[in-house]
């Protein structure tokens, strides 16, 4: 006769008797499972995020960086796992930075430059103090800059580099130092205005304006104006709300900006100083009577840096104190 489910088979006991719980005592909790391992965000990954940023495409990353698509798109994924938020906006053909990748981008460019000075050891030898300008330099106090460093600090190398970017190069660690135009909102950074210089307005050499002694903002708004959005400072509101430009051409760089004048698609502002420093046949400089000045700037980042800083900015305040 069989047994009913659950019964014992006689000669063969069953498994010990449970030891009866009082209902009111509580179920002991389970101790919780640790979390898993987090792997931790190595060079390759921020290598990846930056090649996909700079081309814009996950293919042409991976052309760049001699790998596969799936791979450098794994790498992807791996990275904002890690980092708990979307750094890239794939919803269409051509990738796109959300905010949240916008502002990475900096820290990762500055993280994997670091590590890259660190290993090079031709630098180790000669520690070059890197002192990056987007445009003009520090105008009339460029040279006697280098100069003046160059007799003083010979065994430090001044290594002056033009990177078309507001904070030229500054935010994403390819400079120690920087000559900034302008006011700069990039968090981060320490500023310290040097001088300032007057606005100069920027026409076709063979135009009518061109013949003028001086101009005024109001001369240049019934055309088109010629705005350096990447590393410029002049924008439509530098002109009263009411006399803006009728109409705005946007470039990337100072040399885009040049011969966008130079060719009569537009007038420009900038500073005096690129009057000197960025000469060109087809572009005449007027100076203008009506608008604010530019403040120059010598900024850097807010934390330890090259130890030659402080050197730099004390030479760059004598130079403008001597004029």
């Amino acid at each position: 006769m069989s047994n009913p489910e659950g019964a014992e088979t006689a000669g063969e006991p069953g498994p010990p008797a449970r030891p009866a719980r009082d209902a009111a005592t509580p179920t002991p909790a389970r101790p919780a499972l640790p979390a898993p391992a987090t792997r931790a965000v190595e060079l390759r990954h921020l290598r990846a995020f930056l090649a996909v940023a700079d081309e814009g495409n996950v293919t042409r990353a991976a052309a760049h960086l001699g790998l596969t698509q799936p791979a450098v798109s794994r790498t992807l994924a791996a990275l904002e796992r890690h980092l708990g938020i979307r750094l890239v906006d794939r919803s269409t053909h051509h990738l796109a930075l959300t905010p949240e990748g916008v502002a990475f981008r900096d820290k990762a460019a500055a993280a994997v430059a670091a590590f890259d000075e660190a290993l090079d050891t031709g630098r180790l030898r000669h520690w070059p103090l890197r002192l990056g300008h987007a445009w003009s330099a520090f105008g009339p106090y460029t040279t006697p800059l280098l100069r003046g460093w160059q007799e003083r600090y010979p065994a430090t190398p001044l290594e002056l580099l033009r990177i078309d970017d507001r904070t030229a190069g500054l935010t994403r660690g390819e400079v120690d130092a920087a000559l900034l135009r302008g006011p700069v909102e990039a968090p981060g950074l320490v500023t310290e205005v040097l001088f300032t210089e007057a606005r100069v307005a920027a026409v076709t050499a063979d135009g009518p304006l061109a013949a003028r002694t001086s101009l005024r903002l109001a001369d240049l708004a019934d055309g088109p104006v010629v705005l350096n959005t990447v590393s410029g400072t002049t924008t439509p509101a530098l002109w009263p709300p009411e006399a803006r430009p009728a109409a705005t051409l946007t470039v990337a760089n100072t040399d885009d900006w040049l011969t966008a004048i130079a060719a009569g698609r537009g007038h420009g502002v900038s500073a005096a100083s690129t009057a000197a420093m960025h000469p060109h046949p087809g572009v005449a400089y007027v100076p203008l009577d009506d608008a604010p000045g530019v403040p120059v700037l010598l900024a850097r980042r807010d934390g330890p840096g090259h130890p030659a800083l402080p050197k730099l900015a004390a030479l760059a305040r004598e130079i403008v104190a001597q004029g």
